[in-house]
């Protein structure tokens, strides 16, 4: 994995360990409940995707590293209390950041080890969504992905891009790109409320 691969990865489990422990403390859950949160959050799309590729054991078996990002994730939240509490939607801001992320490495890794666009595609989205979906159902909240919400379809666009742009630009550049739009559909989604349409089977 290179460096560059690697920082995603790292950046991305602890922000996203944040929006674990935000999503533990709203719902008043005791400290031993928060960090299974933080845990499941930060590390379990990327479980499944591991699993599913094959890729074992999975990452975070192989680096102790990730335990530290999501215990710090607790002092994190509780030194910096008073300005998340200020930013209204600082859950929405780290659970962006880290679908964002997410999304290009699952996508790069199912890519290394030799399997198709496609399906390193739906493994960026998998990586992207799933610890959240276990984060939600934990917490007793209907899943992001499940609601008319603009969520996994960013992730879905975000992996689509950097499968275009890595055509034409360095593949790290492809990255930034790729983070770049999940992050800008979802903020633009939530600012001028697009929304998927309803089941047309409903």
């Amino acid at each position: 994995m290179s460096n560059f691969i690697l920082a995603i990865d790292l950046i991305g489990t602890f922000v996203f360990a944040v929006s674990g422990v935000l999503a533990g403390v709203e719902k008043k859950f005791d400290l031993f409940g928060v960090l299974i949160l933080a845990f499941v959050t930060a590390v379990g799309g990327g479980t499944l995707r591991d699993v599913l590729i094959g890729s074992t054991p999975v990452a975070w078996m192989n680096n102790e590293i990730y335990f530290y990002l999501i215990l710090a994730a607790l002092p994190f939240c509780y030194f910096f209390k008073s300005k998340i509490i200020y930013l209204r939607h600082s859950f929405f801001l780290f659970d962006t950041l880290g679908i964002a992320l997410f999304t290009i490495l699952g996508l790069q890794k199912t890519l290394a080890l030799g399997l198709s666009p496609l399906i390193a595609v739906l493994m960026g989205v998998v990586s992207a969504c799933f610890g959240g979906i276990i984060r939600d159902v934990l917490s007793n909240e209907i899943p992001l992905i499940f609601r008319k919400e603009v969520y996994a379809f960013a992730c879905l666009l975000g992996a689509l891009s950097f499968l275009g742009a890595s055509y034409v630009l360095p593949v790290n550049i492809a990255m930034i790109v790729s983070i770049s739009v999940v992050i800008i559909i979802r903020v633009l989604a939530i600012q001028r409320g697009w929304e998927l349409p309803f089941n047309p089977l409903s």
